[in-house]
């Protein structure tokens, strides 16, 4: 069966954000019902056309469990990646827990950066510019929006 292992074994509240434009950091938690010793191994797939690859620096607890990973040089690409977490346990069976992910719906964005602002105080006016975020899947100007709050001092 595809679900082979004892049930509520596999870990729970998965989830991965990209930030700094390159790293992404995946966390999970262990089964309710996983054995003392069950070790986590997360493996991902950028895109089909790519190998899988394990984390290579992982998250511990104080017990030294995996509870996540952190991944450098992290480019989006425009497939959905695949994320497979396996449990190893000496006593049991653990079930795997998979899912894909668009990268992109998670990247937390850097702010904008070199904001300049120049007031012109006879025209009773004020410019204010920036240079949009940078962000690890494009270059492009995509739809950013902005909002400037203003405080007058």
């Amino acid at each position: 069966p595809v679900f082979a292992g004892m049930n509520g074994s596999a870990i729970e509240n998965f989830s991965c954000v990209i930030y700094n434009i390159f790293l992404m950091n995946c966390t999970w938690q262990a089964g309710r019902d996983a054995p003392a010793d069950t070790q986590y191994c997360l493996f991902w797939q950028k895109s089909r056309d790519e190998e899988e690859m394990e984390c290579e620096l992982y998250i511990k607890d104080k017990n030294g469990r995996n509870m996540g990973c952190i991944f450098q040089n992290v480019t989006i690409g425009t497939e959905k990646a695949y994320f497979l977490v396996k449990g190893y346990s000496k006593d049991s069976l653990i079930q795997f827990y998979d899912e894909y992910i668009d990268l992109y719906k998670i990247e937390k964005l850097m702010p904008p950066s070199n904001i300049t602002v120049s007031c012109d105080e006879i025209e009773n006016d004020c410019i204010i510019q920036w240079q949009r975020p940078q962000i690890s899947h494009s270059n492009k100007d995509l739809c950013f929006k902005y909002e400037i709050n203003i405080k007058y001092k």
